[in-house]
């Protein structure tokens, strides 16, 4: 039997039966205690543990992956070890607000920006937790009225001041299986509402498992999962009883359940601002991923480090990532530009060509490759199978091209040059206007610098002023944002600036475990290179290895586990 099989779609009257049930538990839920939820989170763990090989192995058949072969390590890693991880941040945090009232976060942690604002950095937490990304920090930037004296006001308001009991449809995402129960995860115990969840068409398979890994909480009428497309998604969201919405997915779908289909009368009420949908909307809804070179005095062997890594970020599951690189930005005339280039190509060609699982994405992959001059097709791709494809030299100044407005979805990674040569501060400049005005797109955004020219006074006050002013809701500096992602207690989302007129990559956190309000995006940091190569890197042997070893980490962390992790990190 397939343990991919897609699940029928919820009838109508089934589907009406569970919202009330879910509306129902939702009252009660809100007054339930800390001492019974820690329960349920020790239970929930638990529960998803069992379901971890049956869902990695599921998503394998499902995308392609021989289970026994490393490039199951991405599901590993993307799915379980993300979900238990979540669950015991989580009861972390609940502990905390048992003895302090909210999730702490110690004075020592917290600085003022240059701007005034305030920024707490909350990874690593403690030293063990600090060996996952060696000597990578975490940080939160706050909106302007956040202060270190009030803070904790904008801390887990829910259990502050609980509201009366909601229902939110989750409409999950289909290429992450760590996305889904995450996203309810997030709802139901940071803002205290219950979840009806849709599975995506794409990994429906999933929602049986999930519904055994979480039946404690459908024993408690605030959990429950439904099945089928477009059609019933549109009647849980419009449901009376539905209180709030959250999705992950395409910013068309989420323009057309908020203005109504594609058409004159949609921008009509677009411009007049009256929404079809007046509930509570939070999305995350993809990007055009940059990755930003700035220039430096890089080695060999840095450049290598990097272009193994920008290669990574785009093979991991076949590109199929809201996160993954899709735009390389480097100073135009910087003589090292096309070497970086190739590197990234040489890296390409150790990936594995995999299975383009996502619908649409062969059609995708041709209007942004057909007609491109100077395309490189690398790998060589069988029936249902996707080549990547880079696009160097991209016009900058040609605003309306499709790779700056478009997230493409499939494995296309395109390549432009800004104005300038050596100078790391007016590059710096140039770069996060052109991010900011030029490139659709708010979720996250990759700065690769070298830390000699952190040396410089003026480079160092130019790389705080980009990530201040650039508008992602992640900045990650020398690694890929999808490694904040799979920390959970980094805020998860796009940018603040964004409106439901023009979403860009969406509304909302998830993630969050410390549960921060008033958060304006959250800052990754690594070292240039390191000794261990990330697990996203093209050929990395032991990365399966390496995401069991992970998953049991995050469900009972211990030094002990440490010397097998290091081991199977090393195994490149």
């Amino acid at each position: 039997m397939s343990l991919a099989a897609t699940p029928r779609s919820t009838p109508t009257g089934t589907l009406e039966t569970i919202i009330q049930r879910v509306k129902a538990g939702s009252r009660a839920w809100v007054k339930l205690g800390i001492p019974e939820r820690l329960s349920l989170l020790e239970d929930l763990s638990r529960g998803y543990m069992a379901i971890a090989e049956p869902s990695v192995r599921a998503a394998c058949e499902a995308k392609g992956i021989d289970p026994n072969s490393p490039l199951a390590g991405e599901e590993w890693l993307a799915g379980p070890m993300v979900v238990v991880r979540n669950l015991r941040l989580l009861a972390a945090s609940l502990r905390d607000i048992q003895r302090h009232g909210v999730p702490r976060i110690p004075a020592s942690r917290l600085r003022t920006l240059e701007d005034g604002r305030l920024a707490a950095r909350i990874y690593p937490m403690n030293a063990l937790e600090g060996m996952l990304l060696p000597h990578a920090e975490g940080e939160v930037h706050f909106l302007p009225g956040v202060t270190a004296s009030n803070l904790r006001e904008h801390q887990a308001s829910f259990y502050r001041k609980p509201h009366d009991g909601r229902l939110c449809a989750v409409l999950g995402a289909g290429n992450v299986n760590s996305i889904p129960p995450a996203d309810c995860l997030y709802k139901l115990f940071v803002e205290g509402a219950a979840c009806v969840l849709k599975m995506n068409p794409v990994n429906a398979y999933l929602g049986p498992m999930l519904e055994q890994a979480f039946a404690s909480l459908a024993r408690r009428d605030v959990f429950a999962v439904v099945y089928g497309g477009a059609e019933e998604g549109a009647v849980l969201v419009g449901h009376a009883a539905v209180d709030e919405v959250h999705i992950t997915g395409s910013d068309k779908t989420h323009d057309a359940l908020v203005w109504g289909p594609p058409g004159p009368e949609a921008e009509a009420r677009r411009a007049r601002n009256e929404p079809l949908l007046r509930k509570p909307f939070t999305s995350e809804l993809g990007n055009i991923s940059p990755v930003v070179v700035v220039p430096g005095p890089y080695s060999e062997g840095e450049l290598r480090f990097q272009a193994d890594s920008i290669a990574g970020m785009v093979a991991n599951n076949a590109s199929f990532n809201c996160n993954a690189a899709k735009l390389l930005v480097q100073p135009k005339a910087w003589k090292p530009r096309e070497h970086v280039v190739d590197a990234v190509e040489v890296s390409l060609g150790k990936a594995a060509v995999r299975r383009a699982y996502y619908p649409g994405a062969d059609q995708r992959w041709r209007q942004f490759t057909e007609g491109r001059s100077q395309l490189r097709q690398v790998g060589h791709a069988g029936v249902g199978e996707l080549p990547f494809a880079l696009i160097p030299d991209v016009d900058s100044r040609q605003s309306e091209d499709r790779v700056f407005r478009h997230e493409p979805w499939c494995t296309v990674l395109s390549e432009t040059g800004l104005p300038g040569a050596d100078d790391p501060v007016a590059f710096l400049d140039s770069a996060v206007s052109f991010l900011n005005d030029k490139v659709w797109g708010t979720l996250n955004a990759t700065l690769i610098i070298h830390p000699r020219s952190l040396k410089d006074p003026a480079v160092a006050a130019a790389l705080e002023k980009a990530i201040r002013e650039l508008r992602y809701g992640t900045v990650a500096v020398n690694t890929w944002p999808a490694a904040g992602y799979a920390l959970v207690s980094l805020p998860w989302g796009g940018h603040p600036s964004s409106t439901p007129q023009d979403i860009q990559s969406g509304q909302g956190w998830v993630h969050n475990s410390l549960m921060l309000e008033q958060v304006e995006k959250s800052v990754l940091r690594a070292p240039l290179t390191s000794l261990l190569a990330p697990p996203w890197v093209p050929g990395h042997r032991s990365v399966r290895d390496l995401g069991r070893r992970l998953v049991q980490f995050e469900r009972s962390p211990s030094w002990l586990k440490m010397p097998g992790i290091a081991a199977a990190a090393l195994r490149r």
